[in-house]
């Protein structure tokens, strides 16, 4: 395909966007219609679109209308690119650009925020003006791709030595000890050496940086109670010399590659559905908004509404309660979120503690999105003797 043709594909995605469908699908249905689309064909749309759904009110403003073409047009202006080189009209290229086409270089303040205004509000109560423009800026570019240095396997000069021998360059991330951006190459990581024997793992800084901070020791009973795809059972795996870990989601499906990922990096994880007591840490990354990550799912930004933190708020609390009684005398519970939002997160914890007075808060830490990770919160929790 040409650049061209994949800024004409993104464009009809983003238009079923818009009507309704969910990224995933109309990316998927358009890949099963496209056969003649490369590996980097289907990537390049897919970065054409989740960059539209980042800048969805800049780019329509910019673009100077809501269509697919006028936001496609709209996010090539605001990266600084000449539209006139891919609205060509040449082959599968999008029309060539009429000369009232776009909207004005000056945007509102709403747009450049690039948030629902009710998150905006949100983000102005939970971190004042300039922490919340950050935010919203941080939310309108790419996130980064960071890995994790399985300690059981190796250390960051041998991960950096073993990634660079199949083209993927990294640097060191402040935020954890363990932790690698890549710089180039990102797309190489999934077929690497690195990746396939279990040296590296994909997983952001911020949770990373979480893991490191339990008080964990070889020997303690640990439940990743949400566990997901399995990514923090395998960090916390790699601390305790290779497990045993013990890990539950509500949804099974989710935790379907994590044998897979065991066994290539040498951790003893154990999936149970129906987790007994007593453990002496329980890990709880509830289901959340999603808030500090939405540079990665940027279409949840804009479908998120007010009901929805209503329900996540009861489901947050009902997971708690629920596991607080298979600690053990002096168990610690940590909860996690990938929100950036109070609501999710210290006022979770505070009615928490006042309906547990026999729990105390040990600490808590709230990471803000930055070019070094996601957004990310815990607070590890102690059942008093």
């Amino acid at each position: 395909m040409t650049p061209g043709a994949r800024v004409q594909a993104a464009i009809e995605v983003i238009d079923k966007v818009r009507a309704g469908m969910a990224t995933e699908q109309a990316l998927t249905r358009w890949a099963r219609g496209a056969r003649y689309a490369g590996s980097k064909d289907r990537a390049a749309v897919r970065d054409h679109v989740f960059d539209a759904l980042r800048m969805w009110r800049s780019a329509a403003e910019r673009g100077g209308g809501e269509s697919g073409r006028h936001r496609m047009l709209g996010v090539l202006l605001l990266q600084g690119k000449d539209p006139a080189e891919l609205f060509t009209g040449e082959g599968h290229a999008p029309a060539c650009l009429a000369e009232d086409e776009g909207g004005s270089a000056e945007l509102s303040e709403e747009a450049v925020r690039d948030v629902p205004d009710w998150i905006w509000g949100a983000f102005l109560d939970d971190h004042g003006p300039a922490k919340a423009a950050e935010i919203a800026q941080t939310l309108r570019c790419r996130a980064p791709i960071t890995l994790r240095i399985n300690g059981l396997m190796g250390d960051p000069n041998v991960a950096r030595e073993v990634l660079a021998e199949d083209g993927i360059e990294t640097r060191a991330n402040p935020r954890a000890d363990l932790a690698l951006t890549v710089t180039e190459g990102a797309r190489r990581v999934a077929q690497s050496r690195a990746y396939r024997d279990g040296l590296v793992e994909l997983q952001d800084a911020a949770s990373q940086a979480a893991i490191e901070a339990l008080p964990l020791s070889v020997g303690m009973r640990v439940l990743d109670y949400c566990a997901g795809g399995g990514g923090k059972s395998l960090a916390l795996a790699a601390r305790l010399g290779g497990g045993p870990v013990w890990a539950h989601d509500s949804d099974k499906k989710r935790m379907r590659d994590l044998p897979g990922r065991a066994e290539r990096a040498a951790a003893d994880i154990r999936i149970v559905a129906r987790p007994k007591g007593p453990f002496d840490l329980i890990l709880c990354d509830v289901p959340c908004s999603g808030s500090g990550t939405w540079r990665r799912a940027p279409e949840a930004k804009w479908r998120f509404d007010k009901e929805d933190l209503a329900d996540l708020r009861n489901v947050q609390r009902e997971i708690l309660s629920d596991v607080a009684p298979m600690l053990s005398g002096e168990g610690i519970l940590v909860y996690a979120t990938c929100s950036v939002m109070s609501a999710e997160n210290d006022q979770i914890v505070s009615w928490f503690l006042s309906e547990n007075q026999d729990f105390g808060l040990l600490s808590s830490q709230q990471v803000l999105p930055d070019e070094d990770g996601d957004g990310f919160y815990y607070a590890i929790l102690r059942r008093a003797a």
